[in-house]
C-alpha cells in the first residue's frame, strides 16, 4: 500500500523521522520574486511622484503653425525641427506667410576654454561652451520672444595620450549641448503668451 500524500514529507537526516510540510521549490521564488517586484516598482513610483518627476510629452505651442527660418546644414535646426514634429502641437510649414509664428534661427557658436592645467603646464581640463540665439514672431513685426541667446556648457577632462578620444568626447558633448538647446528652446516656445 502506498502511504498518503497529505503535504508533508519526512525531513532527511531528522531523527525520528520528523516531519514538515511539502512545499513547492519552484513557486516560492517566482512568488517572492513578484511581491519584491511589486515593492520596488512600488517604492519607485512613490519616490518618482514625491520629487515631482513627471513624463514629458507634448508641448503644447500657443500658435499652430511654425516657420522655421534656420541655415542650411544647421544640426541645432535640424534637431529644432525634429522636437518640434515629434513633441509639440505644432505643424511645420515651408512658406513664412502660411505660418502664424517664425522662429529665426540667427546664430550658433562653440567655443573651448581651459579650466586647470597639469603640473607639465598643460591643460587638465576644458570647458565647452554651446550658445545660439534665436527670435519668436509672428511674421509681421511683433516678437513673441525677442533676439535671445542661450548657452550651454560642459566640462570635460583632457586625455593627453589619446587625442582621437578626447575628440570624439567633445563631439559628443557638443551634441548632447545641440540636443538639450533644442529641448530648452522648444519649452520656451510653449510659455509663449500671446
Amino acid at each position: 500500500m502506498f502511504p498518503q500524500d497529505d503535504g508533508l514529507q519526512t525531513l532527511a537526516g531528522a531523527r525520528d523521522g520528523a516531519v514538515v510540510p511539502a512545499r513547492d521549490s519552484a513557486a516560492l521564488p517566482d512568488a517572492r520574486r513578484r511581491a519584491l517586484l511589486g515593492g520596488a516598482a512600488l517604492g519607485l513610483a512613490a519616490a518618482l511622484s514625491g520629487c515631482g518627476f513627471r513624463r514629458r510629452g507634448t508641448a503644447e505651442l500657443p500658435f499652430g503653425t511654425l516657420y522655421l527660418a534656420v541655415p542650411d546644414g544647421s544640426a541645432l535646426g535640424a534637431e529644432l525641427r525634429r522636437n518640434l514634429v515629434h513633441g509639440s502641437n505644432v505643424t511645420i510649414v515651408n512658406e513664412p506667410g502660411q505660418a502664424e509664428a517664425r522662429l529665426d534661427l540667427l546664430g550658433e557658436n562653440r567655443r573651448r576654454e581651459i579650466v586647470s592645467y597639469n603640473a607639465a603646464g598643460r591643460a587638465r581640463e576644458y570647458r565647452l561652451y554651446y550658445s545660439a540665439s534665436y527670435r519668436v514672431s509672428d511674421g509681421k513685426g511683433r516678437d513673441f520672444v525677442p533676439v535671445s541667446e542661450l548657452t550651454l556648457k560642459r566640462d570635460t577632462t583632457n586625455i593627453e595620450d589619446q587625442i582621437l578620444a578626447q575628440e570624439s568626447q567633445e563631439a559628443f558633448l557638443y551634441r548632447d549641448m545641440q540636443t538639450d538647446m533644442a529641448q530648452q528652446i522648444v519649452r520656451r516656445l510653449a510659455l509663449i503668451k500671446r
